[in-house]
């Protein structure tokens, strides 16, 4: 009967023992898992992670923060649980993990429209776009809708922290879209399509008046001009391309085409 009650003891301390080891396992391979008693369940997801996140292993960091958010809906971490949660999912990469991250910074902008990082939410979904953009030579979907969701926080947010930094981007994207309608125009100037020509580089200069390869534009656009008998109106173009850029490949060609169309008298 002693030995019984001794092997039970010893089979209950090692219960004991194994116990915590297996929860330390459970733990150390499902990063959602928060250990028994521990006293803010809540804070240890959020700073876990965070660690997650600041390493940029995606997968876990995702994963904890989406139980943070469905599991601990009044945390006080709740905001920036639910960004980081875009974070992470945007950090994954591929068109379809945009997708999903700019679901998440939605929904936060629809639940908390008011909350001081909704600025940065914002300013994610742009970037979301960004990521997405493709070159001058195809599809401008994304960059179309990066420049929109750019226009969007610049509305709302105006004095945003992020404001300088979504200048810049704003600007690779209009560069992109620019340099794609540019690219068309010169194609149809190729075939001589002038009109087609004419038409989508004053939509250049129109939408995009800082567009930086717009020498260029303007000497497609004042030639095609001049192919269909519209020489007066070609002028200012060239006078401009002369005025504002010191360097050009179309500088030369520019000043003399200005000799001949003042020499005619137009």
């Amino acid at each position: 009967m002693i030995g019984l009650l001794r092997h039970q003891s010893a089979l209950a301390l090692t219960a004991l023992l194994v116990a915590p080891l297996l929860g330390i396992g459970c733990a150390a391979s499902d990063p959602t898992i928060v250990p028994p008693g521990t006293p803010e369940p809540d804070r240890f997801l959020f700073e876990r992670g965070t660690a997650f996140l600041e390493d940029e292993d995606w997968r876990p960091a995702r994963n904890v923060f989406r139980r943070l958010v469905d599991a601990y809906p009044q945390s006080q971490f709740r905001f920036d649980a639910k960004l980081a949660l875009g974070d992470a999912i945007l950090g994954q990469g591929g068109a379809a993990a945009q997708v999903e991250a700019v679901n998440e910074y939605d929904e936060f902008l629809r639940f908390f429209p008011t909350h001081p990082r909704a600025g940065y939410a914002q300013f994610q979904i742009a970037m979301a776009h960004h990521a997405q953009m493709l070159g001058p030579d195809r599809d401008q979907t994304w960059s179309r809708s990066a420049a929109e969701a750019f226009l969007l926080f610049f509305e709302l947010y105006p004095d945003s922290d992020l404001s300088e930094e979504a200048r810049g981007r704003y600007r690779e994207v209009r560069n992109r879209l620019s340099e794609a309608d540019f690219q068309v125009g010169e194609f149809y100037f190729s075939q001589r399509w002038y009109p087609g020509a004419i038409q989508r580089m004053r939509a250049v200069l129109a939408q995009d008046p800082e567009y930086p390869r717009r020498d260029g534009v303007y000497y497609v656009l004042a030639e095609a001009l001049i192919v269909i008998g519209r020489g007066p109106e070609a002028l200012p173009y060239f006078e401009r391309l002369v005025n504002e850029f010191e360097t050009s490949e179309y500088l030369e060609l520019a000043r003399m085409r200005i000799e001949e169309l003042r020499g005619d008298g137009s």
